[in-house]
Order: C-alpha cells, then sequence, then structure tokens
C-alpha cells in the first residue's frame, strides 16, 4: 500500500520534506520539469505583508514608500478586506518560496508544486529571464544595495537619500532596457565594479560638458547635433540610465542609486511581459502534480477535493457583466490554454489541424509545453495558441472605442469564422508592453542654450498621458537633471499634440 504523504490538516517540517521530495519525483520524472534548487521558507501573516511591501524581495533597502504599503495592506486584512496569497516566490538560485504557516498540509501540498516547481521551471527555463535577469546574483545584489544605501544615508543624511530614492522609483519604469545588448546581466559583476566604473564616464562626461558655452553668448565651437547627440546615446529610452550616464550635476552616490533602481527595476521587467504564461504554467504543475499524488494514493479523495475547491477559485473567470468582472484572470486564461493545448496535441479536431499543424496530434504534452514556456511571452503566446474553441468557451468578443468616431462604442468581432483571427490579435496586443507602455525617450538637451532636456512621447491612438501625473514624474526628472525639462507629446506624423515644461525645484545646500 502508498503511504500517505500525511493525514488531516496538520504538518511538520518533516511533511513538507516528504511533500517536496514527492512533488519533486512527478514534476522532474513524469513532466521533465528543468528547476533552480528549492529553498522553502515558512512564514507568518505578518512576514507575508511585511514580504508585499517590498515587492516580495527577501531583503531590500528601506525607504518610506515600503512602510506606507505594509501599513496599507496590514489595515485591509486585519478589517478583512483582502485575503492573503498562500505563497511567494522568488526568481533566485536557489529559488526561495515562502509558504503561509496557516496552510493546512493539503494547501501546502499545492503551494509547493505551483511555486517551488511551476514558477521555479518557468523562471529557469523562459528566454525573457534568460535575458533579463541573473538568478545566481540576485540575492547577493540586493544584500549589496542594502549595504550601500545604509551607507549613503550614514554619509550623506536619510533626507538626501530618501529624495534621490523618490525621484529614481518615480522613473522605474522608464529605467529598463527593452532590447537585448551584447552582454548578458552579471549582478556579481555589477557589485563588484560598483566603485571601479567610472573613470571611462567621467572622460566622456567631461568632453561633453566642457564644450557648453559660458555665459550668454552662443559659442560657434559648440558640439555638433550629431556629436553631441552620439556622445549622450541619444535617442534613449532608459531615462535612469541616462540621467546616471550624463546628469550634469548628480554626485557619484546618487549615480550609484540609480544604477541600482534600474537594476531592480530590469530584474521584474519579464514579469511584466509573461503573467499570463508564468501563472498558467504553475496552474497547469501544480493540477498535473497533485492529480498524479491522488492517483498513486498520496493524499486522499478529501484531500484532492480540498485542492480542487482552492484550484477553482483561482481559475474562476467572471462574465463581462459580472460586476466582479475586471478584465481576464492571467490563471484562468493561462490554464486554460495550457489545458487545451494538451487537447490539440493528443485528441485534436478538423479546426485545430488548420490552426495548428505544427502540433496538432504530435503526441508529446510536456515537450510541446517545455517549448512553449521557453519560447514565448505572452503576446506572442496569445497570438500563436489562442484556439477558436478557447474563444467560443469564453465567449469572446472586441469592443471598437475611437475618440475620434462620433459612432460610440461598437462591437466590432465575435467569437466567429470572421472575428476569430481579430479578436485574437487585439487580446494578444493588450499584453504588448511595447503597445501599452507609454513610449518615451530623450531625444535632445539644448548644449548651446539653457541646457533644457528634451523629451518625445510618442502617443498611439490618441492615447495622451494624464496632465497631472505626467507634470508629477517630471518634476522628479527636472530635479534629478538640474535644469528645465520639456515633454513633447507627438502623433505618428510628428505633429506635436502637447508640450509640458517643468523646472527643477532648488537644491538644498547640503546636496549643492
Amino acid at each position: 500500500m502508498t503511504e500517505r504523504l500525511f493525514e488531516g490538516a496538520d504538518w511538520d517540517f518533516h511533511t513538507l520534506q516528504r511533500i517536496t521530495d514527492a512533488c519533486e519525483m512527478v514534476a522532474t520524472k513524469d513532466l521533465g520539469l528543468d528547476v533552480y534548487p528549492n529553498q522553502i521558507e515558512v512564514i507568518t501573516a505578518e512576514q507575508m505583508l511585511d514580504a508585499y511591501s517590498s515587492v516580495g524581495m527577501p531583503l531590500f533597502y528601506k525607504h518610506w514608500s515600503f512602510g506606507k504599503q505594509f501599513a496599507f495592506h496590514e489595515a485591509s486584512y486585519r478589517k478583512g478586506l483582502m485575503g492573503l496569497a498562500y505563497e511567494i516566490v522568488i526568481n533566485s538560485s536557489p529559488c526561495i518560496s515562502y509558504l503561509m504557516e496557516e496552510n493546512t498540509a493539503t494547501m501546502q501540498t499545492l503551494v509547493i508544486a505551483h511555486a517551488a516547481f511551476g514558477h521555479n521551471h518557468f523562471f529557469k527555463n523562459n528566454y525573457l529571464f534568460k535575458q533579463w535577469t541573473d538568478a545566481d546574483g540576485i540575492l547577493d545584489y540586493l544584500d549589496f544595495a542594502k549595504t550601500y544605501v545604509m551607507q549613503c544615508e550614514e554619509r550623506y543624511g536619510r533626507v538626501e537619500v530618501e529624495r534621490t530614492l523618490d525621484a529614481a522609483h518615480a522613473l522605474m519604469s522608464h529605467g529598463i532596457d527593452r532590447y537585448p545588448g551584447k552582454k548578458k546581466l552579471d549582478l556579481r559583476a555589477e557589485e563588484k565594479r560598483a566603485g571601479r566604473r567610472r573613470q571611462h564616464e567621467e572622460e566622456v562626461f567631461n568632453d561633453l560638458w566642457r564644450t557648453v558655452p559660458k555665459g550668454a553668448a552662443k559659442s560657434r565651437s559648440a558640439l555638433s547635433i550629431e556629436r553631441r547627440r552620439k556622445l549622450l546615446g541619444l535617442p534613449q529610452e532608459n531615462l535612469l540610465y541616462f540621467l546616471e550616464k550624463s546628469a550634469p550635476r548628480l554626485a557619484p552616490w546618487q549615480r550609484e542609486l540609480l544604477r541600482i533602481v534600474r537594476h531592480i527595476a530590469q530584474y521584474f521587467y519579464p514579469q511584466s511581459q509573461t503573467k499570463v504564461m508564468n501563472e498558467g504554467t504553475a496552474t497547469y504543475v501544480h493540477y498535473r502534480i497533485m492529480t498524479k499524488l491522488h492517483e498513486q494514493g498520496r493524499i486522499t479523495d478529501g484531500n484532492f477535493l480540498e485542492f480542487l475547491g482552492s484550484h477553482t477559485n483561482v481559475v474562476f473567470q467572471p462574465e463581462f457583466d459580472d460586476p466582479r468582472f475586471s478584465g481576464f484572470n492571467p490563471y484562468a486564461l493561462g490554464f486554460a490554454v495550457m489545458q487545451d493545448i494538451e487537447r490539440i496535441v493528443t485528441k485534436p479536431e478538423d479546426e485545430d489541424r488548420e490552426w495548428f499543424p505544427d502540433i496538432a496530434g504530435k503526441g508529446d504534452v510536456m515537450g510541446v509545453l517545455r517549448d512553449v514556456w521557453a519560447n514565448y511571452r505572452d503576446e506572442s503566446f496569445i497570438a500563436q495558441f489562442l484556439s477558436p474553441k478557447l474563444m467560443r468557451h469564453f465567449r469572446m468578443f472586441h469592443l471598437h472605442d475611437d475618440p475620434e468616431e462620433r459612432a460610440g462604442i461598437r462591437v466590432d468581432a465575435i467569437h466567429d469564422e470572421r472575428g476569430f483571427r481579430r479578436v485574437r490579435r487585439e487580446l494578444a496586443r493588450q499584453h504588448d508592453v511595447g503597445f501599452i507602455d507609454a513610449n518615451i525617450e530623450v531625444v535632445d538637451v539644448d548644449l548651446s542654450g539653457d541646457r533644457r532636456l528634451i523629451l518625445h512621447h510618442h502617443v498611439i491612438k490618441g492615447s495622451q498621458l494624464n496632465e497631472t501625473d505626467a507634470k508629477r514624474v517630471l518634476q522628479h526628472l527636472a530635479d534629478l537633471w538640474t535644469y528645465d525639462v520639456a515633454l513633447i507629446e507627438v502623433d505618428a506624423n510628428d505633429k506635436v499634440m502637447r508640450e509640458y515644461v517643468v523646472s527643477p525645484r532648488p537644491i538644498p545646500a547640503a546636496v549643492a
């Protein structure tokens, strides 16, 4: 008779070890997963709230915004307005999974399967995480960042460090590289180079700024536009990188803080592009592992029913006219597409053979899925694998809403032969960061005049920036640049739609 992993709801650390070993056996032998070494830690509700406040990282530098988040989440939790996640998983090597101590033994099995093997495999194998993250070095780098910020606070004062971090955090979403370079990110090497990287940058910096004419008269020897843009690396969409390299008045320690913030922003960049795939992968993996453990007799019927109750809640998708609807649940959509791929690979219909000739009837479910998990992001995953059958299942349709048209909102595609490709294309586009994130880049600096920094926002489909938010963020940018900043919104034909100009606030004497 097969030995049960546990009896009842209670567990201890020996139980967790048995559960982990059993999940690992299914994950590696049956599903062929390739994972980082696992480190599983059990935490309290308060520790989970603390993890929420610091974006889930096991260690982080101190900042007032994290305390604000903690207070908000704690108040909501105590009032019963929000629940807590069953787990948090860190993209690192070893892969750290935090489990809530309140979880039953069944729920611990579920979250170990979900996080320690589902998310873990995705982190290690997806091409975006390989390009943009350094799982081996992130924990050491966070420790370096925490220590460095503390040293800066001791040397330059908490207020001045906080002022720089406030500005960097405001620009964090525009502090990332969207296209891979020749060198893979190596955070351990970044840490070692922290005190030695300035010589070349200072040479370029001096070459650039020594040509700026002094006084009101403009010099004919000013840099040509081409030379100026080349030295500044323009156009540049990574605003934090540009400020770190080119802001005229930042101290070395402030440049290093900007570097820390943009490296952390870059670490999280793949997660914004793979929410559906990442959660869909982890949900599919935990479903397969829990089902296998039940078939093997390692968990009871009661345990399996408890699991199914939680799983059903996770993949619940409200209808469009349900008050709870707020878009597609990434768990529901990701899991549904994964299961549909399994169906297409094993039991395809004629429609599937027409739409998916490369995988229909192939038979190797896990081989196909592992390839999908490794080589796609949400936008391309949906564009490639969302089937007509699934569109009918979710009863998908597309609403056309153009503010320049007086016809109002209309349904211009539904889940039928004429609408399948349009619906799929539009849903995929909603997960394309190039479409949903504002395209803002530095285009020039008036070196021969008032040193104004000029940025362009390339407006897509008339979606302009919120005026209040734009001015607030530009204020932080101007404070770091220390001269005026102009942001010009332009349409596809480079026609100016709106312009903002913000001046820096006075620099405190301690910083100046």
